[in-house]
């Protein structure tokens, strides 16, 4: 707590008057009533926490002691700019200014509004919901970033200019960017109106079912087919077909056209809900744009999708498996340091415990078949006529490089305390699915040679192209590591700026939406 404060302190003794000196002691100051808040102002004291006192003490020192809100033009100016917040799925009430003569004193009124005026560029910047007990990302070099001092420099200077300061607040964030504008366009329309889907067996092409007709009604309100449907028409159509083919591709399921669990599940989320979801991501974006550096990797886990970074601009996109609910991929930030050639595969315990040991029990030429070889806990071979399998003690399965090894050629490190990692994998047939949610936490890739040739130099990558021929396995460090982060989204916008919605694999959507009630 003391150096907490002492750098709040050594903020407020730094900061040098922006217009003239006033003497310490005219009552006219600010900074009179400031220092007394809790008697002068008991109203604003009661909202008015440690950090936020030293930024307001900080702003009015720059503002040589005096009321920055005294003129309608400038108050108007900052009224119009908390109402489009309303745009960043964020609440202008929740910035409420107090009117002339509702607090006792000009200056109290004054303390108030700009009480308000920080706290809106802050939580513009940063996020109003606290992401680390919510949604945290593990962080391998977290960086300390003065959060209130950054905001009090945007401040300051942005009274002259509150557009300006507003904007400068804003995450400068494509995907931030993208969806802001879907949301402002969506936010002003009335909610779409249509009914559930009712559940049932999978409906494949060209099939009867009684539920057709409610399942060519949903896609027809919501655009997917051109013509009313038939009421008792029960035929699943190539008209039909192609529709929810639309539908699964904008809402990230596998194109198909058959409607299974997943299907039905994204046809009945409401109107209401799909709105909500537009909101509760710009706060994640809010939260990804702390920690998105200009050049990285980053993975939306709950997409499954992959996109290199260059100077702050994608340049390159894939498809991945990530971990099923059960295991979930973890959130993180990190820094991939090295490669892993032609790898083997050591069977993570609980793996062991959950997959292969009842699949070993079950069937004794499990191990030969998936070339398996079991090891000691100092790395020393054993057979499996040794050891007990309904009691095996610490040994380690390992399999070797070859063509069904689960880490396939390559394997992406960066550390981490969960033991997970980018890999190729033999699985190829699953990218075309979706959700893909398949693997037991690391993250599957697509093209991962590719993605190898965007994290080293051209020497690096003809020496790794060297040594995967050899096809013994080898650990490469990389000469420049590359930022990773890990984060979780369920909504973006295209690039004609439609909505794509992200099947919610791990659940979190109704946590974060239930907090954003709370906090409102």
């Amino acid at each position: 707590m003391f150096k907490k404060s002492a750098c709040y302190l050594s903020l407020l003794l730094l900061t040098a008057p922006l217009v003239a000196t006033a003497e310490d002691g005219d009552p006219a100051l600010v900074q009179t009533t400031l220092a007394q808040l809790s008697v002068t102002c008991p109203e604003v004291a009661a909202s008015v926490d440690f950090s936020t006192m030293i930024n307001l003490q900080a702003f009015y020192q720059q503002n040589a002691g005096q009321e920055v809100w005294s003129t309608d033009e400038r108050l108007e100016a900052l009224h119009q700019q908390l109402q489009q917040l309303a745009d960043d799925g964020l609440d202008p009430a929740r910035y409420g200014l107090p009117a002339a003569g509702s607090l006792q004193g000009a200056h109290c009124v004054d303390i108030a509004i700009t009480q308000r005026y920080l706290q809106a560029l802050y939580e513009l910047r940063f996020g109003y919901l606290p992401q680390d007990r919510l949604e945290p990302v593990w962080k391998a070099d977290p960086q300390a970033v003065d959060r209130p001092a950054l905001v009090l420099a945007i401040a300051v200077s942005g009274v002259q200019d509150l557009p300006k300061a507003f904007e400068q607040a804003r995450p400068n964030l494509e995907l931030y960017r993208n969806l802001r504008s879907l949301y402002a366009r969506l936010r002003q329309q009335p909610l779409s109106d249509w009914q559930p889907v009712p559940g049932g067996p999978l409906l494949q092409p060209d099939k009867q079912d009684a539920r057709i007709p409610a399942l060519a009604q949903r896609l027809y309100n919501e655009g997917y087919l051109s013509a009313p449907p038939t009421v008792d028409d029960e035929h699943y159509s190539p008209t039909l077909v192609d529709a929810m083919k639309r539908f699964q591709l904008q809402h990230s399921l596998q194109a198909d056209g058959v409607v299974g669990p997943w299907t039905v599940t994204e046809l009945n989320i409401s109107p209401a809900m799909r709105r909500e979801q537009l909101r509760i991501n710009l706060e994640r974006m809010r939260w990804l744009a702390q920690d998105l550096e200009p050049d990285s990797v980053l993975v939306n886990v709950a997409a499954a999708q992959l996109t290199v970074y260059q100077g702050g601009a994608p340049v390159w996109q894939t498809r991945t498996q990530v971990g099923r609910a059960q295991r979930q991929t973890p959130l993180l930030k990190s820094r991939v340091t090295r490669l892993t050639l032609n790898p083997t595969w050591t069977i993570p315990p609980t793996i062991m415990r959950e997959d292969k040991l009842p699949e070993i029990r079950r069937d004794p030429e499990f191990l030969n078949r998936h070339n398996l070889k079991i090891l000691d806990r100092d790395g020393l071979p054993l057979t499996a006529e040794q050891i007990d399998w309904e009691h095996p003690g610490n040994l380690m399965l390992r399999q070797d490089p070859g063509p069904k090894n689960p880490l396939g050629k390559m394997a992406v490190r960066f550390p981490n305390p969960f033991s997970v990692y980018l890999h190729d994998t033999p699985s190829q047939a699953l990218f075309s699915k979706g959700p893909r949610a398949f693997s037991s936490g690391c993250v599957r890739i697509e093209q991962v040679l590719h993605l190898r040739d965007l994290l080293v130099t051209p020497a690096e990558r003809a020496r790794t192209d060297t040594l995967l021929a050899t096809e013994l396995t080898h650990e490469f460090r990389l000469a420049k590591p590359m930022p990773i982060l890990l984060g979780y989204w369920t909504v973006q916008a295209d690039n004609q700026g439609q909505a794509v919605y992200i099947p919610d694999v791990y659940g979190r959507d109704a946590p974060l939406s239930a907090a954003r009630g709370r906090a409102l």
